[in-house]
């Protein structure tokens, strides 16, 4: 799973430690990920994993995974990234994704993984970008993402 710069080098704080607790208990990141067949399997300093089954379930009338699945799953790994760097009492909302579907993906084709890597962290917003590969690590979707970080208090 890639790493944020220096992420060896970054103390536990809250963000990253409520990630850990989720990897060690098993509980979903969100209550829409059970509901779309992805979970996370992966948190480090900056940079989260998520692993989905997409089925014919999230199809779009061509038969292939809808883009708004991928969204969903590139948008959750980018901006829990930014979680993951979030101290006691910090929160963060989503402003802005912008995503690129670079190969059709059909249903039951394998899981596919989406990684999200923070690229700046300020005092009040952060940035982040991911990829989707497939069972074979061909790339399905990369993006980015802005974050506004809500100081503590």
């Amino acid at each position: 799973m890639p790493k944020a710069d220096e992420a060896e080098t970054q103390p536990d704080g809250a963000g990253l430690s409520f990630f850990r607790e989720l990897l060690r208990t098993g509980e979903p990141a969100a209550p829409i990920c059970p509901v779309l067949s992805f979970e996370l399997t992966g948190a480090e300093h900056g940079s989260t994993e998520f692993t989905g089954s997409p089925d014919a379930r999230f199809t779009n009338p061509g038969g292939v995974v809808h883009g708004g699945y991928l969204s969903v799953i590139l948008s959750s790994a980018m901006s829990c990234a930014v979680h993951t760097t979030l101290d006691e009492g910090e929160r963060y909302t989503t402003t802005n994704i912008n995503l690129h579907l670079t190969r059709a993906l059909m249903p039951d084709q394998g899981p596919i993984v989406a990684t999200g890597v923070v690229v700046h962290r300020g005092k009040r917003g952060a940035t982040a970008e991911g990829r989707i590969v497939d069972h074979e690590g061909r790339l399905i979707a990369h993006g980015t993402t802005t974050c506004i970080v809500i100081p503590a208090g």
